[in-house]
């Protein structure tokens, strides 16, 4: 059960780093200086997550698993932020290139002897 602990962390993570990426795109009229700031605020809870998910998943997977694992979490995370916080459409493009992306999951996690 431990293993999926990373897993955990590192979606709630992703949300955070979402919105601290791209959650002012839908306030524009903010001062950049005060998005910066709340952007590194918000960005704050995304590392008290992140470094514990890559602490703990470090003993089940490794660095490029983990790594692999966070990109795919990201692309989930943001594929849902963008169409339901930013209301932009998602394409047959974007899917496409996330089945390319998975493709990556199953190169890195395939145990080839």
């Amino acid at each position: 059960m431990r293993q999926f602990y990373p897993i955990i962390l590192l979606t709630i993570s992703n949300v955070f780093m979402t919105f601290a990426w791209y959650g002012h795109l839908k306030h524009k009229s903010l001062a950049l200086w005060l998005v910066v700031l709340l952007s590194w605020g918000i960005a704050f809870f995304e590392y008290c997550f992140q470094v514990p998910a890559n602490r703990i998943g470090h003993e089940f997977f490794s660095a490029a698993q983990l790594k692999v694992m966070q990109e795919v979490i990201s692309l989930a995370v943001f594929a849902i932020f963008s169409v339901l916080y930013l209301k932009e459409d998602f394409k047959w493009n974007y899917m496409l290139g996330f089945i390319l992306i998975l493709l990556a999951v199953f190169f890195v996690f395939k145990k080839w002897d």
